[in-house]
């Protein structure tokens, strides 16, 4: 594991104490609607099997079960140990035993090809430097005409709001994450990776090169988050 990667797992670590209080006070609980497009777009059936990946406190997850009814296989995968431990008490605390929790890297899922008919990954793709490794592994583990569903912060193109939103996320938002959760760093690095982040047009266009195809996004709350969308084609 490389010190980049080990930053960012250790990071997640400390933070998740903190993880969903934070995600609700610093999104104005906007996260939460996000979320419920996310799984709506993913036109789930009943016993559909579905990994998160990046599944954290298993917000996605525990959605994507809420709207099948509990009627579903669900696996959720984080490379943080202090964000399953928080997902697994979410778990007990709801009786849900049809989720699943398992430790692992994006980038080497352990999973036999085909098996999946949705994979979610929400608020996680932007920690993966090799992006396109990651989708890669994504449209391998999907069945034919499964569907990926990726959720990202994103930055506004331009306008009054791009300079509102730069000035919050970069001087605000990393005072209000450091004093909540004691770790300066953290709330630092989330800025920084989201304005690294690649614009929609050109993210759509590393899922296109990843093999998917029926390739979408849109842009959600004056385009401070993007929800793409696509399939992996029956020919592969």
């Amino acid at each position: 594991m490389n010190k980049e990667l080990d930053f960012v797992k250790d990071m997640f670590d400390r933070i998740a104490p903190r993880y969903d209080f934070l995600n609700r006070l610093l999104s104005l609980r906007q996260d939460t609607v996000w979320r419920t497009q996310m799984v709506k777009a993913a036109r789930l059936e009943e016993n559909s099997r579905i990994l998160d990946v990046a599944c954290g406190t298993c917000d996605v997850a525990l959605e994507a079960g809420a709207r099948l009814k509990g009627r579903a296989r669900i696996t959720g995968l984080d490379f943080s140990f202090g964000m399953l431990e928080l997902g697994q008490k979410k778990l007990r605390q709801k009786n849900n035993k049809s989720i699943a929790l398992i430790n692992g890297d994006a980038l080497y899922l352990p999973f036999r090809p085909g098996i999946f008919d949705a994979v979610f990954i929400a608020f996680g793709i932007r920690n993966i430097m090799n992006r396109q490794a990651a989708a890669g592994e994504f449209l391998t583990v999907l069945k034919k005409g499964g569907r990926l569903v990726v959720l990202e912060l994103t930055t506004p193109e331009k306008g009054i709001l791009r300079f509102f939103y730069l000035f919050y996320f970069q001087k605000l938002l990393p005072l209000i994450g450091s004093f909540f959760s004691k770790d300066a760093r953290a709330y630092q690095y989330l800025p920084d990776s989201v304005l690294k982040f690649p614009a929609p047009m050109e993210f759509a266009a590393l899922m296109r090169e990843a093999g998917f195809t029926h390739i979408r996004f849109k842009q959600m709350t004056f385009g401070i988050v993007t929800l793409f969308t696509g399939i992996k084609p029956d020919t592969r």
